[in-house]
Protein backbone atom coordinates (compact mmCIF):
# COMPACT_ATOMS: atom_id res chain seq x y z
CA UNK A 1 0.00 0.00 0.00
CA UNK A 2 1.42 3.38 -1.02
CA UNK A 3 1.15 6.72 0.79
CA UNK A 4 -1.82 7.86 -1.31
CA UNK A 5 -3.77 4.73 -0.33
CA UNK A 6 -3.02 5.39 3.34
CA UNK A 7 -3.99 9.07 3.25
CA UNK A 8 -6.94 8.65 0.89
CA UNK A 9 -8.23 5.06 1.21
CA UNK A 10 -10.56 3.80 -1.49
CA UNK A 11 -14.08 2.74 -0.55
CA UNK A 12 -16.84 1.48 -2.83
CA UNK A 13 -19.38 4.21 -3.48
CA UNK A 14 -22.15 1.66 -2.98
CA UNK A 15 -21.24 -0.55 -0.02
CA UNK A 16 -18.02 1.02 1.36
CA UNK A 17 -15.91 -2.07 0.63
CA UNK A 18 -12.22 -1.21 0.77
CA UNK A 19 -9.93 -0.94 -2.28
CA UNK A 20 -12.71 -0.18 -4.80
CA UNK A 21 -14.74 2.76 -5.99
CA UNK A 22 -17.06 0.34 -7.78
CA UNK A 23 -16.90 -3.14 -6.30
CA UNK A 24 -18.03 -6.06 -8.50
CA UNK A 25 -21.03 -6.80 -6.26
CA UNK A 26 -22.42 -3.26 -6.47
CA UNK A 27 -21.72 -3.00 -10.17
CA UNK A 28 -23.62 -6.26 -10.64
CA UNK A 29 -26.73 -4.58 -9.22
CA UNK A 30 -26.76 -1.96 -12.00
CA UNK A 31 -29.04 -2.88 -14.88
CA UNK A 32 -27.55 -3.31 -18.34
CA UNK A 33 -29.30 -1.31 -21.04
CA UNK A 34 -31.02 -2.77 -24.07
CA UNK A 35 -29.37 -1.51 -27.25
CA UNK A 36 -31.46 0.88 -29.33
CA UNK A 37 -31.31 2.72 -32.64
CA UNK A 38 -29.85 6.13 -31.82
CA UNK A 39 -32.29 7.86 -34.20
CA UNK A 40 -35.71 6.39 -33.32
CA UNK A 41 -34.75 5.00 -29.88
CA UNK A 42 -36.47 1.68 -30.59
CA UNK A 43 -34.72 -1.66 -29.90
CA UNK A 44 -31.94 -2.55 -32.31
CA UNK A 45 -29.69 -5.58 -32.56
CA UNK A 46 -26.20 -4.61 -31.32
CA UNK A 47 -27.08 -0.90 -31.49
CA UNK A 48 -27.11 -0.59 -35.28
CA UNK A 49 -28.98 2.41 -36.67
CA UNK A 50 -32.04 1.03 -38.48
CA UNK A 51 -31.75 1.19 -42.27
CA UNK A 52 -34.91 3.29 -42.49
CA UNK A 53 -33.47 5.71 -39.89
CA UNK A 54 -30.12 6.24 -41.63
CA UNK A 55 -29.13 9.83 -42.34
CA UNK A 56 -26.39 11.10 -44.69
CA UNK A 57 -24.14 12.31 -41.86
CA UNK A 58 -25.68 10.16 -39.11
CA UNK A 59 -24.16 7.58 -36.80
CA UNK A 60 -23.98 3.99 -38.02
CA UNK A 61 -24.82 2.81 -34.53
CA UNK A 62 -24.34 3.41 -30.83
CA UNK A 63 -23.61 1.20 -27.83
CA UNK A 64 -24.26 1.97 -24.17
CA UNK A 65 -23.65 -0.37 -21.26
CA UNK A 66 -25.33 0.51 -17.96
CA UNK A 67 -28.45 2.30 -16.82
CA UNK A 68 -27.67 5.68 -15.29
CA UNK A 69 -28.38 4.52 -11.74
CA UNK A 70 -26.89 3.34 -8.45
CA UNK A 71 -23.11 3.06 -8.28
CA UNK A 72 -22.63 3.97 -11.95
CA UNK A 73 -24.49 7.25 -11.49
CA UNK A 74 -22.59 7.94 -8.27
CA UNK A 75 -19.24 7.28 -9.91
CA UNK A 76 -19.92 9.46 -12.96
CA UNK A 77 -21.11 12.36 -10.80
CA UNK A 78 -18.16 12.04 -8.43
CA UNK A 79 -15.78 11.83 -11.37
CA UNK A 80 -17.20 15.01 -12.92
CA UNK A 81 -17.62 17.13 -9.84
CA UNK A 82 -15.25 15.75 -7.19
CA UNK A 83 -12.24 15.08 -9.41
CA UNK A 84 -11.66 11.48 -8.28
CA UNK A 85 -9.44 10.50 -11.20
CA UNK A 86 -8.97 6.86 -10.17
CA UNK A 87 -12.67 6.22 -10.71
CA UNK A 88 -12.03 6.73 -14.43
CA UNK A 89 -9.51 3.90 -14.41
CA UNK A 90 -11.95 1.46 -12.79
CA UNK A 91 -14.76 2.47 -15.16
CA UNK A 92 -12.47 1.90 -18.14
CA UNK A 93 -11.47 -1.60 -17.01
CA UNK A 94 -15.09 -2.66 -16.47
CA UNK A 95 -16.06 -1.16 -19.83
CA UNK A 96 -13.36 -3.05 -21.72
CA UNK A 97 -14.38 -6.32 -20.09
CA UNK A 98 -17.98 -5.77 -21.18
CA UNK A 99 -17.02 -4.80 -24.73
CA UNK A 100 -14.78 -7.82 -25.19
CA UNK A 101 -17.36 -10.28 -23.93
CA UNK A 102 -20.63 -8.79 -25.19
CA UNK A 103 -20.16 -6.38 -28.09
CA UNK A 104 -19.26 -7.46 -31.61
CA UNK A 105 -20.64 -4.67 -33.80
CA UNK A 106 -18.05 -1.95 -33.14
CA UNK A 107 -15.41 -1.69 -35.89
CA UNK A 108 -12.16 -3.38 -34.81
CA UNK A 109 -9.69 -1.23 -36.73
CA UNK A 110 -10.87 2.08 -35.40
CA UNK A 111 -10.00 5.40 -33.80
CA UNK A 112 -11.56 6.38 -30.47
CA UNK A 113 -12.43 10.09 -30.31
CA UNK A 114 -13.58 11.40 -26.92
CA UNK A 115 -16.20 14.15 -26.86
CA UNK A 116 -14.20 17.32 -26.12
CA UNK A 117 -14.84 19.76 -23.31
CA UNK A 118 -14.57 23.49 -23.82
CA UNK A 119 -11.02 24.46 -22.81
CA UNK A 120 -12.15 26.71 -19.93
CA UNK A 121 -14.19 23.93 -18.35
CA UNK A 122 -11.39 21.42 -18.85
CA UNK A 123 -8.90 23.76 -17.14
CA UNK A 124 -11.31 24.26 -14.24
CA UNK A 125 -11.94 20.54 -13.85
CA UNK A 126 -8.32 19.63 -14.49
CA UNK A 127 -9.10 16.90 -17.01
CA UNK A 128 -11.69 15.64 -19.49
CA UNK A 129 -13.30 12.53 -17.98
CA UNK A 130 -14.22 11.14 -21.41
CA UNK A 131 -10.66 11.58 -22.58
CA UNK A 132 -9.15 9.87 -19.54
CA UNK A 133 -11.51 6.89 -19.67
CA UNK A 134 -11.37 6.75 -23.47
CA UNK A 135 -7.59 6.57 -23.57
CA UNK A 136 -7.55 3.45 -21.38
CA UNK A 137 -10.36 1.84 -23.36
CA UNK A 138 -8.52 2.48 -26.63
CA UNK A 139 -5.26 1.03 -25.30
CA UNK A 140 -6.90 -2.13 -23.97
CA UNK A 141 -9.07 -2.61 -27.09
CA UNK A 142 -6.13 -2.11 -29.46
CA UNK A 143 -7.68 1.01 -30.99
CA UNK A 144 -5.98 4.22 -31.99
CA UNK A 145 -6.72 7.24 -29.79
CA UNK A 146 -7.19 10.78 -31.10
CA UNK A 147 -8.29 13.27 -28.40
CA UNK A 148 -7.65 16.27 -30.65
CA UNK A 149 -9.59 15.03 -33.68
CA UNK A 150 -12.56 17.23 -32.79
CA UNK A 151 -12.45 20.56 -30.96
CA UNK A 152 -15.18 22.38 -29.03
CA UNK A 153 -15.36 25.98 -30.21
CA UNK A 154 -17.49 27.44 -27.45
CA UNK A 155 -19.05 26.82 -24.07
CA UNK A 156 -22.67 25.65 -23.86
CA UNK A 157 -25.39 25.10 -21.32
CA UNK A 158 -25.11 21.53 -19.90
CA UNK A 159 -27.34 19.26 -21.97
CA UNK A 160 -28.94 17.81 -18.86
CA UNK A 161 -30.57 21.19 -18.22
CA UNK A 162 -32.31 21.24 -21.62
CA UNK A 163 -35.12 19.37 -23.32
CA UNK A 164 -36.13 18.40 -26.85
CA UNK A 165 -35.12 20.78 -29.62
CA UNK A 166 -33.18 22.92 -27.15
CA UNK A 167 -30.54 20.21 -26.93
CA UNK A 168 -29.96 20.23 -30.68
CA UNK A 169 -29.84 24.03 -30.91
CA UNK A 170 -27.50 24.18 -27.93
CA UNK A 171 -24.86 22.16 -29.80
CA UNK A 172 -25.37 23.59 -33.29
CA UNK A 173 -21.97 24.40 -34.81
CA UNK A 174 -20.22 23.93 -31.45
CA UNK A 175 -17.86 21.17 -32.66
CA UNK A 176 -15.31 21.41 -35.45
CA UNK A 177 -12.83 19.05 -37.06
CA UNK A 178 -9.16 19.66 -36.35
CA UNK A 179 -7.94 20.55 -39.85
CA UNK A 180 -4.53 18.96 -39.23
CA UNK A 181 -6.08 15.55 -38.51
CA UNK A 182 -7.00 13.84 -41.80
CA UNK A 183 -9.59 11.07 -41.67
CA UNK A 184 -9.57 9.56 -45.16
CA UNK A 185 -12.45 7.14 -44.58
CA UNK A 186 -11.30 6.00 -41.14
CA UNK A 187 -13.67 4.16 -38.80
CA UNK A 188 -14.41 6.15 -35.64
CA UNK A 189 -15.89 5.44 -32.21
CA UNK A 190 -17.07 8.63 -30.50
CA UNK A 191 -16.89 8.18 -26.73
CA UNK A 192 -18.77 9.97 -23.94
CA UNK A 193 -19.76 9.07 -20.39
CA UNK A 194 -23.57 9.39 -20.59
CA UNK A 195 -26.09 9.40 -23.43
CA UNK A 196 -29.54 10.86 -22.96
CA UNK A 197 -31.05 11.76 -26.33
CA UNK A 198 -27.78 11.11 -28.20
CA UNK A 199 -27.60 14.70 -29.46
CA UNK A 200 -23.94 15.17 -28.48
CA UNK A 201 -22.80 11.92 -30.09
CA UNK A 202 -24.77 12.66 -33.25
CA UNK A 203 -23.37 16.17 -33.57
CA UNK A 204 -19.76 15.00 -33.17
CA UNK A 205 -20.46 12.15 -35.59
CA UNK A 206 -21.86 14.60 -38.14
CA UNK A 207 -18.70 16.70 -37.97
CA UNK A 208 -16.51 13.61 -38.42
CA UNK A 209 -18.48 12.25 -41.37
CA UNK A 210 -18.54 15.59 -43.12
CA UNK A 211 -14.78 15.70 -42.57
CA UNK A 212 -14.16 12.41 -44.36
CA UNK A 213 -14.73 9.66 -41.79
CA UNK A 214 -16.21 6.35 -42.91
CA UNK A 215 -18.11 4.28 -40.35
CA UNK A 216 -18.87 6.22 -37.15
CA UNK A 217 -20.29 4.73 -33.94
CA UNK A 218 -21.14 6.17 -30.55
CA UNK A 219 -20.07 4.55 -27.28
CA UNK A 220 -21.13 5.57 -23.76
CA UNK A 221 -20.84 4.08 -20.31
CA UNK A 222 -24.43 4.81 -19.45
CA UNK A 223 -27.79 5.81 -20.86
Amino acid sequence: MNLVDILFPKFCLGCRMKNYFLCPACLGKVRLVRQICVECEKPSVDGFTHIKCKRPWGLDGAVSIWEYEKVIRQSILKLKYNFAYEIADELAVYTVHYLKTNVHALPSNTILVPVPLYMRRERWRGFNQSERIGKIIAEKMGWNFSPEQVVRKSSTVPQVELRGKQRKMNLKDVFALNSSKKLNGASIVVFDDVMTTGTTLKEVGRVLKRGGAGEVWGLTLSR
